[in-house]
């Protein structure tokens, strides 16, 4: 459960269904909405959601993977996502410095928004 006053930070798509339900659902808290089409990853937070969930960051039954060559699938999590933010599976929320990615169950209890 999350501490009062708590400030999220929500990684996802304006498109996304998954990612719209879940704003709606933490409407009544203070989140921070990065939208990794148009805000693109920082460095420094892209390297955090590899380190909580490895190579589990990236989408690969995305539009944008199957579009990828063998030789750009190669090159790993940290420089696909780099190069194409919307790999990363979404959405990806932080909230007081833990990471939680889907829209699950345990993320919705870990949030308190059943």
């Amino acid at each position: 459960m999350l501490k009062l006053g708590a400030k999220l930070r929500f990684f996802g798509l304006k498109s996304c269904d998954t990612c719209r339900k879940a704003l709606k659902s933490l409407a009544a808290l203070d989140v921070e909405i990065i939208d990794v089409r148009a805000d693109g990853v920082s460095d420094i937070d892209r390297k955090a959601i590899l380190a909580a969930f490895g190579d589990a960051a990236m989408n690969t039954r995305s539009t944008t993977w199957r579009g990828l060559s063998d030789e750009e699938r190669a090159k790993g999590a940290d420089a696909l996502i780099a190069a194409h933010p919307t790999l990363m599976k979404r959405p990806v929320i932080e909230a007081d410095g833990v990471w939680y990615q889907g829209w699950t169950q345990a993320t919705k209890q870990a949030l308190g928004v059943e």
